[in-house]
């Protein structure tokens, strides 16, 4: 956690995060303008859009508000690490969720995403990753039916 560096209010890093919410909300309701949003009983189109923007809207303003009144907090220097080794893993999943099936993909994403923080325990995280794993096929494979393949054979 960042120290203060002058005095007032406002906690940069929330605030920026406050903003980007609110403007992604109100950029996606922008563009939705267009499509008809119908009634709870017959929706359409423009319906989900719009009510995932207004909630967006509704957390970055639950976190900018508050932000407002704590102490100034500076924002921390970007860390190319953890950047690039998050990239790398959901390019990765991209790839592999079609060519490897969904297991190998989804070990993968979290197996390589945990090496963005050095410090991790590979006990826990090869656990959280055949527990996600898991989790992430009977929802999405068999619940949803998203159509990945399970496995590449």
């Amino acid at each position: 956690m960042a120290r203060p560096t002058a005095t007032g209010t406002g906690d940069r890093p929330d605030l920026l995060s406050a903003g980007l919410f609110i403007g992604l909300g109100g950029l996606g309701l922008f563009m939705a303008r267009g499509l008809d949003t119908g009634t709870l009983a017959q929706m359409g189109p423009g319906f989900l859009p719009r009510v995932v923007c207004v909630l967006l809207i509704a957390v970055g303003l639950a976190v900018g508000i508050p932000a407002l009144r704590r102490p100034v907090q500076a924002i921390d220097a970007i860390r190319l690490r953890p950047l690039l080794v998050i990239t790398v893993a959901i390019v990765g999943f991209a790839y592999a969720a079609t060519h490897l099936g969904f297991v190998l993909a989804s070990l993968w994403l979290i197996v390589a995403g945990s090496l963005a923080d050095p410090g991790g325990n590979w006990r826990h995280i090869l656990l959280l990753a055949a527990g996600l794993t898991l989790f992430g096929a009977l929802v999405f494979v068999y619940g949803l039916g998203v159509q990945v393949p399970l496995w590449p054979f």
